[in-house]
């Protein structure tokens, strides 16, 4: 939080009376505003070497995200992972539904993407953080575009699943 110095009142020069949701919610959308902005000079700079490195910094946040995730998160639980990944999808500002959720399968649907990405490619390399995030949870569990609008669908279907037979592993008791 920025003080301002003695003898001046906090907010004597921004007055901002709007609760915190309101305040969090401008400063995510103007955060991924930002992201794609700087997500479109690299393409326009670099070609497709700039959409190799959002490809590989998204990969690396995605799995360090999963290093922050995985004490909180079982282990190639499809439930567990998909409700991380739908937080995480909460908190930037996603707008969509669950249409599918069980030990198998999650499908999250998205309606209106924060990014507001209008490239297939630009939209798969940014989404290499949830599939690195998701992969690096799990031995058997894979994430996937289903549905794009980048590529004509009217939504995003983000799909985490299983990549075996096996039923899911029952979770140890507390």
């Amino acid at each position: 939080m920025i003080t301002f110095p003695d003898g001046v009142p906090d907010g004597a020069m921004v007055d901002d009376d709007r609760p915190i949701e309101k305040r969090y919610r401008s400063s995510v959308a103007g955060l991924t505003r930002r992201i794609r902005l700087l997500y479109d000079g690299v393409r326009e700079r670099f070609g497709d070497a700039g959409l190799d490195a959002i490809r590989t910094t998204s990969r690396a946040y995605g799995e360090e995200i999963a290093e922050r995730a995985a004490p909180m998160v079982t282990r190639d639980d499809i439930p567990s992972i998909g409700s991380f990944v739908i937080r995480v999808f909460n908190t930037i500002g996603g707008e969509g539904e669950v249409t599918e959720f069980s030990k198998e399968r999650i499908v999250v649907r998205v309606y209106r993407c924060p990014y507001l990405f209008e490239d297939a490619a630009m939209c798969r390399a940014h989404t290499e953080m949830e599939k690195a995030l998701v992969e690096s949870l799990g031995d058997h569990v894979t994430y996937r575009i289903a549905c794009s609008v980048p590529e004509g669908d009217p939504y995003c279907d983000h799909v985490i699943e299983r990549t075996d037979t096996k039923p899911a592993p029952e979770p140890e008791p507390d």
